[in-house]
């Protein structure tokens, strides 16, 4: 090929990965925008949600004035049936302005009353005999009322000089009229403000779109965030921000998502959230796309540069190739998997009888049929298909011989030779043909050498069996020999209970360490590959079991009963484990949470589909209070739980089950659930997991440091830790643990103990204390908050460790909320309290 020719076929080429990576970059164009409607709209439903929060705090502000309306209004009824005079009435809305007023600790809210005509005021002002009512905002419409609770629109009041609203009512039968003028600042919202996103504001309108207060992340003055808000009102009326899509741009130029809401009342509560809040984790995802994206192009472009440039030297090579090909009168390509022959190049007598491919049986009889008799037999031994793969499993790049074959002149020495490489594909090899007459003496020396060789190879073969079936013998000695020893049991042999406790746990320990190193010589037999992170190779039967056993252990500690059945032909599948696992979690925590002492949880296994892509069926089944259907028609909907009888007193965020149904819908599975009120709940999970064969598992890498139990614990030495703990043998158990550290601990046998033990204790005493969670009369997140609490300098720094049987999100969250550094799960690897002691103190 010219150069010229080659340079084309390289641009050509490179044009095509340019345009792969063109396609690939308007998928993903099209991915992120996808994902960025999915975010406004997750946003837009957060965002109206949060109004309307906002909108109900309101109405629950509004609601309490109305109350106290409809109180007072009914005792100036009274006082008028009764005949009080102008003084009594005086005195009345007097005391009525210093209660209240000490109730709502707020603005000042000034109540005044209109009797036949005249305006009593707790606060009069001069202008009140001249006052024209029917020119007010708040007492012709109470008059037309007729008895309900009217609010006016924002206006500027005569006596105060600032923007006021009146709430004012018709008593009962007489024209009289309460009114109460409350300050918009009195419907300021706290109790949510924590809620609102990053550089979000919110503001609330009356009826009218007058501003009644606002709280924005710019600094701006009332005028401009009336004039805003004006803007916001028009685009909500003509409908332009209904849109998930839709946004304003505020003051400062910056584009803002609007939502809103209207309460009962009319008054419309509205939230903007910053674009770049909502989409900073898409921008930084295009960000870094942008960069990767860059440096694949740049790469695309180096490898053709030197694809071009290694082309040349590429020419000459296959040329040199060829003319070493020309020597052999004869070559064939053999898959010896297969048991095929492909004919690269073939002599006369071979092309006269067999076709360019075939069965490799076939042209081996064929070419024995010019071989002398002699060597016959031979040849056909040596060159079959179970000696070519002895061959190539032993590594032997060439192997070969001489014989006599005919041709139209007589016999002729020839030279056949066995060639294999990498650089071939798998399970083939080169089988080729030359002639060597003059070569023959020499041949028949590098024969012998050759057949002394092999067997060289054979004695190496077998030598190294016997070396890995000793080395794995004595890798199982010492081990089973350390597994029978343990510290804590030869340090206890006075104590047969804990001798027989500690011997089952070595036990344990040591099957299980035995089952990894089986595995370790089972690795060499594994298919090299790469799994993603979310695509693993793993064993579904263990992922299940491993699950499954602590939930069972904490059946059997409530009394309840715990049963497993496993039942699919497939157990090492393709998936994400880590995903499984937190599906698995959820549903039986759920259900252990769920049921009664004395009911039972099953897990059932199965798998409904074996083909390539099986799907395997995971049913998690309780006896437990069960769900009422409408509570079943909102399961997976965040934050929303059954509130019915028991289920009242259980703890939970309401997030378990939606984020059970967002991973397997991202697994491609499905979720069903059936359940009746008293009778308990069965979950069904289908999920597609790749069923894999022994021969494409991946190889894993099982290998754990040596040094892991021992890497910190030396700095415990003469620390002093107060433990609090109820159970008289964990008590024991931990205490003797530390003390063999080198700790000094102080005991409490509850909170209220540990906290009496802090409190006598000199600043700096203790260095750490470890806390039990359920204790009798105080238990550990009580106990933390009071330490926490208490007025001096070492209660906020010392480490308190949560030490408890319980593994939920909300019991880890429970501690961290109570002011615990860690938590540590029972029952408890000693190895990893020592290290979490050792990290939380200083060296």
């Amino acid at each position: 090929m010219s150069r010229g020719k080659r340079f084309r076929a390289l641009i050509r080429s490179a044009r095509f990965n340019l345009l792969m990576m063109a396609l690939f970059l308007a998928l993903s164009i099209v991915g992120m925008d996808i994902l960025q409607r999915s975010l406004l709209a997750n946003s837009q439903e957060t965002g109206m949600s949060l109004a309307q929060s906002f909108s109900v705090e309101e109405e629950r502000n509004i609601f309490a004035y109305e109350t106290l309306m409809e109180l007072e209004s009914e005792y100036l009824e009274s006082y008028l049936q009764e005949g009080a005079s102008e003084e009594e009435l005086q005195e009345w809305i007097s005391s009525l302005y210093e209660n209240v007023n000490s109730v709502f600790d707020k603005t000042p809210i000034d109540p005044y009353a209109v009797v036949d005509g005249r305006v009593i005021a707790a606060q009069p002002w001069e202008g009140d005999e001249a006052l024209d009512l029917e020119s007010t905002v708040w007492y012709r419409p109470a008059l037309e009322a007729d008895g309900e609770t009217v609010f006016s629109d924002v206006y500027m009041d005569a006596i105060h000089d600032r923007p006021v609203i009146t709430i004012s009512k018709k008593c009962g039968e007489s024209n009289a009229v309460l009114a109460f003028d409350i300050f918009p600042e009195n419907f300021r919202i706290t109790s949510n403000a924590q809620e609102l996103p990053q550089g979000s504001s919110y503001y609330l309108c009356d009826t009218g779109g007058t501003l009644l207060y606002f709280r924005s992340a710019a600094d701006i003055t009332t005028e401009q965030a009336q004039e805003y808000v004006d803007m916001l009102l028009s685009r909500i009326t003509e409908g332009s921000l209904h849109a998930p899509e839709s946004y304003v741009y505020d003051m400062n130029g910056r584009q803002r998502a609007v939502y809103y809401n209207t309460a009962q009342n009319g008054w419309i509560s509205i939230i903007t959230v910053p674009y770049r809040t909502i989409l900073e984790d898409l921008r930084r995802l295009t960000f870094w796309f942008s960069i990767l994206f860059g440096i694949f192009l740049l790469f695309t472009v180096l490898v053709a540069v030197r694809e071009y440039r290694l082309n040349r030297d590429i020419n000459r090579t296959n040329e040199t190739v060829r003319v070493l090909g020309n020597s052999y009168y004869a070559i064939y390509r053999i898959d010896f998997g297969k048991a095929t022959y492909d004919m690269i190049k073939g002599s006369d007598y071979i092309r006269s009888r067999l076709p360019r491919k075939g069965d490799y049986e076939k042209f081996l009889r064929a070419s024995g049929e010019v071989i002398e008799k002699n060597a016959y037999q031979e040849f056909i031994e040596t060159f079959s298909l179970e000696n070519i793969r002895a061959l190539v499993a032993k590594r032997t790049r060439d192997f070969g011989g001489d014989f006599l074959r005919l041709f139209d002149t007589g016999y002729r020495w020839v030279n056949v030779r066995l060639l294999f490489d990498e650089s071939l594909n798998p399970n083939e090899a080169v089988l080729c043909f030359r002639e060597v007459d003059a070569e023959k003496q020499q041949q028949l020396q590098h024969l012998e050498l050759l057949r002394n060789s092999l067997e060289t190879a054979k004695k190496s073969e077998e030598s190294q069996k016997r070396f890995f079936s000793s080395m794995s013998h004595d890798m199982r000695t010492p081990l089973n020999a350390i597994l029978g020893l343990s510290d804590l049991a030869g340090k206890h042999l006075d104590d047969p209970g804990a001798v027989k406790e500690y011997l089952s746990k070595i036990h344990y320990s040591s099957s299980h360490l035995l089952m990894l190193i089986n595995d370790i010589l089972e690795i060499s037999r594994l298919e090299q590959g790469q799994l993603s992170l979310e695509n693993q190779t793993f064993d579904l039967e263990k992922c299940v079991r491993d699950c499954c056993n602590v939930f069972e252990i904490q059946a059997k500690q409530q009394d309840k009963k715990f049963s497993l059945r496993f039942q699919a032909e497939d157990t090492m599948v393709s998936g994400d484990a880590f995903r499984l696992g937190q599906i698995l979690n959820n549903l039986l925590s759920n259900a252990l949470k769920f049921t009664a002492q004395g009911d039972s949880v099953s897990v059932d296994v199965r798998q409904v589909q074996n083909q390539e892509y099986g799907r395997y069926q995971i049913s998690v089944q309780d006896t437990g209070a069960g769900m009422s259907e409408e509570f079943l028609e909102k399961i997976f909907v965040p934050y929303e739980r059954e509130t019915r009888f028991g289920a009242r007193n259980v703890q939970g965020t309401g997030l378990g089950m939606p984020i059970v149904k967002s991973i397997i819908s991202q697994m491609g599975g499905q979720i069903t659930v059936s359940s009746r009120l008293g009778e308990g709940s069965t979950f069904t999970v289908t999920l597609p997991l790749v069923p894999v064969r022994q021969e494409d598992r991946a190889a894993e890498d099982v290998s754990e440091s040596q040094d892991q139990a021992q890497r910190r614990t030396a700095s415990l030495e003469g620390r002093r830790i107060l433990l609090a703990e109820d159970n008289e043998i964990n008590m024991e158990i931990t205490t003797e643990i530390l003390q063999m550290n080198g700790v000094l601990v102080t005991q409490a046998w509850n909170g209220r103990e540990a906290v009496e033990a802090f409190e006598r204790s000199a600043p700096g005493e203790f260095d750490a204390i470890l806390m039990d969670m359920q204790m009798p009369e105080m238990d550990g997140c009580e106990a933390a908050r009071r330490i926490r609490r208490l007025p001096r300098e070492d209660a906020a720094k010392i480490p308190i460790l949560a030490v408890t049987a319980n593994a939920f999100a909300e019991d880890i969250a429970a501690t961290t909320k109570a002011g615990m550094n860690a938590h540590i799960s029972k029952p408890i690897d000693f190895s990893v309290l020592c290290d979490t002691l050792s990290s939380f103190l200083p060296g």
